[in-house]
């Protein structure tokens, strides 16, 4: 029975009760303990229920492998699903329930489904659900859907609060074992700045729970000394509670810090996402001890020798008075002397091995009056909703009964498993170590850096230092120099060496309870939370899925959400075996990070409500909210979309802003283009393959208007090109497409182009620009500048700095409303001040703020395009009309092969042009002209479609322009475009220029 010991508890605050709940129960338990070891105290054993067949399941492990002990946690707000109760810890009021049966944990119906077993194989899923085929849209779908995943979705708005954090460091550490305390000691002793992470709550790892001595001081004390080090030293940071969860390329880490989860009412955020730039990473996360596969290894009570170890030192609990230890290796007989001097009862150790002297772990066990059965293993566990009961085998036979042994507890321990995980997760490549039966870091073959140099070193256990048959004093001390050479080479090292274990034997052989025959005992669980037996992983390979990824796949093992930590290792020796081969050449599944779950929220950190898209605004902004404007949303900027006076509706407010600025004055808040630096010795060259014109001739002092398209051939943006010097552009984009276009050139910059001499810079947001466009608008600039102006000083598609109202500026001579216009450029800061400026100079001329729609407007009256609008992902520029902004005379660019293929030369393809209604209507947006007639299908063809429409205050009708099938040969023609009501509007094919098609008012 599960209970309080006298002795133990170590991490318990004793003198702080907590009132907690599970399935609506109150229980108690202390501060320190986590959900599992308070369920255990209080004899809760059963937990849960397994996925596929809703066998009983109670805890196997006490850390961050465990597989079985998913609860759902809090209600409303607060409820998460899928929290593990090994790594959660206990406050007061939390509230507690199983998941994945109905109606109760205790009696669950869909238990039939171990009844069922034999019909639901591995692979079932693929055979079942193929036929009939009608059945899978209204019979199989919804039942699989109805039974998929663990747990109950939130309903509610979470609303605690997570944020991102951003750290940099010489020498990462992850883990506070022993090995990761005496590698960061080591490493901060070189001067250099350390961060260590450690994911429970409390340093030191296994090492207090094992105990001994280490340079003659008790095991804890010298973690308590050691750590008390650390912490004084100012070069060194110590974070509990954090989980190293992925290493990447070039020494970045994600870290995941559980800051509020053990006191949910404290301020601050509950949870936080590391970002971490390290120079070097040392990988001491330790190892996992495996489970070993006998019939009846799940029922709740069978445990890891060491999590029954760990819940007695760490926790005061026993999880069973009698305890039955089954091995194959010396660490389990750790775990039997620790609950003797408990006062527990062990009343046998079964270990596979047959060895010709004994250990001194195995001498002091039997010291103590322990009985040790060498050659035997467990041919069954008795019990149903928890153990009742052992029948003993022996090893080297064929399964029969020689005795049978009452116990509460089943500790089990087939030796210990290397944490490889990061290690792997940027291509760090592992060996086997025959010895060991595991798979350890290759130190010739680590993560390479930058440089072509490794940059993660495996520390102590993680890097295979096992010592298992060691004293625990002779294992840390070997562990502390594993460590400390870690250290060393981390930060005194440009290619850090991987230190190799001491030569002490390992585990040392590799046994499974062969002789219970595993193809006899179909119940003999690997993956516990997918329930993958051992017949499965032997029916997989006998099906032929002899790779271990197709094996994974074919019968989920590894595939739960902890990712295989306990059952990879046995899953790969069960495939060795049925495919006669060696582990090695069976090799492994691939490691992806997290480590383990990490939760959605913090992943998303602070981006929720008002900040989840943080609005950018223009220095301008004030001033637009000031003046009545009305905002409309482009990319993550809010553009004036119009200024209604009172009593003005927006259509007439917008008609109003296009007549004066054709008219007289008209000023835009333009500072939301995107404007990128492109700078260096090949600056033109590179932009010659970015655009489908030529930019390298471009004059300093000059601009020019410049297509970009994909590998495709595809029109993806646009803008005007202004070369600043002989090696610098200033390349403008759409508003929505400055960080899109600064990702693509720094993709080509990186991967193709990497040895060209060119640099970028966004610098959008550095930057006010002002368009101030009209008849009076060169005026307007002159009256505030003693800068010459003139046509001739400036003409159009050049740009000068200047002086306006005592600020220096940079002005563009560029038009997108077919006006006399300029682009005035301004330090960000002194964009307000620019703008009140040119309002006042403007005033004798009646100015007037235009926003978005008259800007749209405008440019359409000229047939000028819009990225988004006459562009869709499928256009190119030779379907608008836009032949003449490719150059003929250089041999490349991006796209150039794609725009050559036969469909896209087609002649039947769509292509821009203006389309005028015959009653002066606007054209309903997005609309669809519809061909004569009807086609094979009795449906009537389609052949063109609207991209932009609008109401011309300048020519007093409706304009729109459009993709026809061979539309420029057709003009004059009448299209027909059915509306959503059933009528149907009439528009003729013209000219997509309506307005000043010469472009006189532009040039003068």
């Amino acid at each position: 029975m599960s209970t309080r010991l006298a002795k133990g508890g170590r991490l318990l605050n004793k003198a702080r009760a907590l009132d907690f709940s599970f399935n609506g129960k109150r229980l108690r338990g202390f501060e320190g303990d986590t959900i599992a070891s308070a369920l255990l105290a209080n004899d809760q054993m059963l937990m849960g229920r397994s996925f596929k067949y809703h066998r009983p399941r109670g805890v196997v492990a006490s850390g961050a492998e465990e597989p079985n002990g998913l609860v759902h946690m809090g209600e409303g707000d607060q409820f998460e699903p899928n929290q593990r109760v090994t790594t959660t810890e206990l406050y007061d009021g939390l509230k507690a329930s199983s998941q994945n049966h109905w109606p109760s944990l205790e009696f669950d119906i869909g238990v039939v489904n171990s009844k069922l077993s034999r019909f639901l194989p591995a692979g079932f899923y693929y055979k079942m659900f193929i036929y009939p085929r009608p059945f899978w849209k209204h019979v199989y779908e919804p039942i699989i859907r109805k039974s998929a995943g663990l747990g109950k979705a939130p309903e509610s708005r979470d609303n605690d609060s997570y944020e991102h954090f951003y750290a940099f460091t010489d020498v990462l550490v992850i883990g506070g074992g022993i090995a990761g305390l005496q590698a960061a000691k080591s490493a901060a002793q070189t001067g250099a700045k350390v961060l260590l992470l450690e994911q429970t709550a409390h340093l030191g790892g296994r090492t207090p729970v094992d105990g001994g001595t280490i340079e003659g001081q008790p095991a804890a004390d010298y973690i308590d000394v050691l750590t008390a080090e650390l912490r004084a030293m100012e070069n060194v940071t110590l974070r509990t509670r954090t989980q190293g969860s992925g290493v990447y390329d070039h020494g970045y880490v994600l870290g995941y810090e559980r800051t509020g989860d053990h006191q949910p009412e404290a301020a601050g955020p509950r949870h936080r996402l590391w970002r971490i730039r390290a120079g070097h990473v040392i990988t001491a996360t330790g190892a996992i001890e495996r489970p070993l596969s006998f019939a009846g290894n799940d029922i709740p009570g069978v445990m890891l020798a060491s999590a029954i170890r760990d819940y007695a030192v760490d926790f005061g609990v026993s999880c069973g008075d009698r305890t039955v230890v089954v091995t194959n290796n010396d660490d389990a007989y750790r775990t039997a002397i620790t609950l003797v001097q408990m006062g527990l009862s062990v009343p046998v150790i079964l270990d596979a091995r047959v060895l010709p002297a004994d250990s001194p772990l195995m001498a002091e066990a039997k010291a103590l009056g322990i009985r040790v059965m060498m050659g035997h293993a467990v041919a069954s566990v008795k019990g149903g909703k928890r153990v009742t009961g052992v029948s003993i085998c022996s090893q080297a036979g064929e399964g029969a009964t020689l005795e049978e042994l009452a116990c509460d507890a089943v500790a089990m321990s087939g030796g210990w498993s290397p944490v490889v995980h990061l290690w792997s997760h940027c291509g760090g490549k592992l060996t086997w170590d025959e010895a060991g039966a595991f798979f350890r870091p290759d130190p010739a073959r680590p993560p390479l850096g930058a440089e072509g140099t490794g940059f993660v070193t495996p520390a102590g256990a993680a890097n295979g230092a096992l010592h298992l048959s060691q004293t625990v004093a002779d294992a840390h001390q070997a562990g502390h120099d594993a460590a400390a050479a870690a250290g060393h080479a981390a930060k005194a090292s440009a290619a850090p060496k991987t230190v190799a274990p001491d030569e002490a034997p390992l585990t040392p052989v590799w046994m499974m309870p062969q002789g219970a025959g595993y193809a006899k005992r179909s119940k003999a669980w690997l993956d516990y939370q997918n329930d993958v037996k051992v017949s499965d992983v032997q029916l997989a390979a006998q099906e032929g899925f002899e790779s271990v990824e197709h094996a994974k796949r074919y019968t989920t093992l590894g595939m739960a959400t902890d990712q295989g930590k306990l059952s990879n290792i046995n899953g790969l020796a069960i495939l060795s075996d049925a495919l006669n081969q060696p582990i090695p050449q069976t090799g492994t599944t691939t490691f992806r990070p997290p480590y383990t779950p990490i939760s959605m929220a913090s992943i998303a950190g602070e981006a929720r409500d008002e900040r989840f898209q943080p609005l950018r605004r223009t220095p301008i902004h004030a001033w637009h909210e000031e003046n009545g404007v009305e905002w409309e949303p482009v990319g993550h900027w809010r553009r004036p979309y119009s200024y209604p006076r009172a009593g003005e509706s927006l259509h007439d407010a917008v008609s109003r802003e296009v007549l004066a600025t054709r008219n007289s004055l008209g000023m835009l808040d333009a500072s939301t283009l995107g404007k990128l630096i492109v700078k260096g010795a090949d600056a033109g060259r590179f932009l010659d393959m970015l655009y489908t014109n030529m930019m390298s001739t471009l004059k300093p002092g000059r601009c020019r208007y410049g297509l970009m398209c994909s590998e495709n051939g595809f029109l993806t943006d646009d803008g005007v090109v202004a070369r600043l010097d002989e090696n610098t552009f200033l390349c403008h984009t759409t508003s929505g497409g400055a960080d899109t276009v600064h990702g693509h050139m720094e993709e080509w910059l990186q991967t193709e182009w990497w040895d060209w001499d060119v640099y970028v810079a966004n610098v959008t947001e550095q930057f006010a620009q002002i368009a101030v466009v009209g008849p009076k608008s060169r005026e307007t600039l002159q009256a505030l500048s003693s800068d010459d102006l003139s046509a001739e000083a400036l003409s159009f598609m050049g740009w000068a700095d200047a002086t306006l109202a005592g600020i220096p500026v940079r002005i563009f001579r560029i038009s997108f409303s077919g006006e006399l216009s300029y682009e005035i450029a301004v330090r960000a800061g002194q964009g307000r001040a620019l703008w009140d400026a040119l309002m006042a100079a403007g005033a004798p001329h009646d100015v007037t703020a235009y926003g978005t729609e008259a800007l749209h407007i405008m440019r359409a009256e000229k047939g000028f395009i819009m990225i988004g609008d006459e562009t869709d992902g499928t256009v190119i520029p030779q379907d608008l009309g836009m032949g003449w902004a490719i150059s003929k005379k250089k041999e490349d660019y991006l796209g150039k092969r794609a725009q050559a293929r036969s469909h896209m030369t087609d002649p039947t393809r769509w292509k821009l042009v203006g389309l005028e209604t015959v009653d002066g209507s606007v054209l309903p947006d997005g609309a669809y002209a519809v061909a004569d007639g009807k086609n094979a299908n009795g449906q009537r063809n389609v052949q063109g479609r609207v991209t932009s429409t609008y109401h011309s205050p300048t020519l007093g009708h409706g304009i729109a322009m459009g993709l026809v099938l061979r539309g420029p040969d057709r003009m004059g023609e009448v299209l027909t475009f059915p509306k959503t009501d059933g009528s149907s509007v009439k528009a003729k094919i013209v000219d997509a220029v309506f307005f000043d098609k010469d472009g006189e008012k532009q040039n003068v």
